[in-house]
């Protein structure tokens, strides 16, 4: 199922560091990370559905290349949206 308007509009206002904020790597991560979730789902369903799972392969790169960029940046931010969106923290140093 495709993310709704509704849906998206609800992610950015909840990642969305300013007012009129839409493209942070914050906001797009969630982005991603909803879209990755919707796409897990289906695939769970249709487990032979090879361009669906090519396509979230891509949106997981995309997301972890976004996720690196936030972490070289700023710790802080990069641990804030780890632990909001419940990723694995693939580059902390400190994983425990």
């Amino acid at each position: 199922m495709p993310l709704t308007l509704e849906k998206k509009t609800e992610i950015i206002k909840e990642f969305q560091s300013k007012d009129k904020d839409t493209g942070s790597s914050e906001v797009q991560i969630a982005i991603f990370t909803q879209r990755i979730n919707d796409l897990t789902e289906h695939l769970k369903i249709h487990k032979k559905d090879h361009h669906t799972r090519r396509g979230l392969i891509t949106l997981i790169n995309k997301r972890n290349k976004l996720l690196k960029y936030v972490y070289n940046k700023d710790h802080a931010r990069y641990r804030k949206i780890v632990d909001a969106l419940n990723i694995r923290a693939k580059y902390d140093r400190h994983r425990g």
